[in-house]
């Protein structure tokens, strides 16, 4: 039997298993899907779209390649991506996951990255985005926003780490491009602007509507994978299938001398993110470090959830999964690690005695309050932001038909 087969098989017991499931835990997997639902709903997707529409129209109009040529002579030689990798980042970071893997696939279809070039900067620029780390674990689960500052520190140096390695891949399969003598970089980088900008014939009315659209679909994806992973975590928990894979979790635990009571926190987070970092926040008997080195982890991996987004989005492409998926683990591993190793110089010697050094961040309380406003202020709108972005997606949608029915 070959590997082929075994996929087939596989696939087909799995889906399978999840169909049977739905039908014996109706109210369970119900249950589960409003809960996906309602953090696509009010998180996901009006804080994605507008990250979404703005860096299509940067691409179109050859801002994206202007950035790329000044950053060219930092991110080339640290990273081994072009200088447009550096926009990939920032929005990366700023937007959260799975942003860094829809702008790297956009870059490569453009032909601004080679399949090897986004492979590796695809590796380090999806993140969580400041606002999810601060406002929804810091201070939702674990109601400590100074938690807040060790949590991102341990996560993007742990990315900035995980793309120095990544330089090294598929070094022996890229081809050494010739120097060639360029004229002074800030002509360079507004010549090769303007060159994009005419190359993209489309009018500015048609580029925002493409825009707008290709974003919507793709975030709808996305809600549809948070629903599917949602559910089935869920199950995985009503069958007691997380209890018996807890137990493996449990011995590997101990061999990094972690107690066994974060084994189901950490199950969950391989599959989702926000129920993972839930569980551990909420575990007893277990020190705050620990909590900390989990969570780290969890961020760093990203789920399963993230994870099938981003395949998702790279199947559009020749850039692999898998240089990916290697490179989530590597993450993990880092930012646990980088936990462990600021929580006493940067946590409980600074944060924890609120040295002036960060007093402006915490004068009189205010980082909770402010940090959980814009969490909820966020929640509140995101709704009829939503709901606003589906009726214009449905309007535009149909108006495309048409238009294919009239051609």
């Amino acid at each position: 039997m070959n590997a082929s087969t075994i996929k087939t098989i596989t696939l087909s017991l799995s889906t399978t298993f999840i169909a049977f499931s739905l039908i014996l835990f109706p109210k369970a997997s119900f249950e589960a899907s409003l809960r996906g639902l309602q953090m696509w709903w009010e998180v996901v997707f009006p804080s994605l779209l507008p990250f979404f529409i703005v860096s299509e129209l940067l691409i179109g109009f050859g801002v994206v390649r202007f950035i790329g040529v000044l950053l060219e002579p930092i991110m080339r030689p640290l990273f081994r991506v072009p200088g447009s990798g550096g926009f990939v980042w920032a929005m990366g970071l700023a937007s959260g996951f799975p942003a860094g893997a829809k702008f790297t696939a956009r870059l490569r279809q453009e032909e601004e990255l080679t399949a090897i070039e986004a492979e590796r900067l695809v590796s380090f620029t999806n993140s969580s985005n400041p606002l999810f780390i601060f406002s929804a674990i810091s201070v939702g689960f674990f109601a400590n926003a100074q938690l807040g500052i060790l949590l991102a520190l341990s996560h993007y140096l742990g990315n900035i780490c995980v793309g120095l390695l990544m330089r090294f891949h598929g070094k022996k399969e890229e081809k050494k491009k010739q120097n060639e003598k360029k004229k002074p970089i800030l002509i360079e980088a507004f010549k090769s602007m303007h060159v994009t900008r005419l190359e993209d014939k489309r009018p500015f009315g048609k580029l925002l509507g493409d825009a707008v659209y290709s974003s919507i679909s793709t975030l709808l994806m996305i809600g549809g994978f948070i629903i599917l992973f949602s559910v089935l975590n869920s199950i995985l928990s009503l069958i007691n299938l997380t209890s018996i894979l807890a137990t493996g979790i449990s011995i590997l635990l101990a061999v990094f001398y972690l107690p066994d009571f974060l084994s189901v926190p950490l199950l969950s987070g391989l599959f989702e993110i926000t129920l993972g970092s839930k569980l551990t926040s909420a575990t007893e008997n277990v020190s705050l470090l620990h909590k900390v080195i989990i969570t780290s982890f969890i961020l760093g991996f990203s789920g399963f959830s993230v994870q099938a987004q981003v395949a998702s989005i790279l199947a559009e492409t020749d850039i692999r999964f898998k240089p990916f998926f290697v490179a989530r683990i590597f993450h993990g591993l880092i930012a646990a690690f980088l936990a462990y190793v600021l929580y006493e110089p940067i946590y409980q010697n600074r944060l924890g005695k609120d040295l002036p050094v960060f007093a402006p961040f915490y004068e009189n309380n205010q980082a909770e309050s402010t940090a959980w406003q814009l969490w909820e202020h966020l929640t509140s709108i995101g709704p009829l932001f939503t709901l606003f972005g589906l009726c214009l997606f449905i309007t535009m949608h149909m108006g495309r038909m048409k238009n294919e029915r009239t051609n």
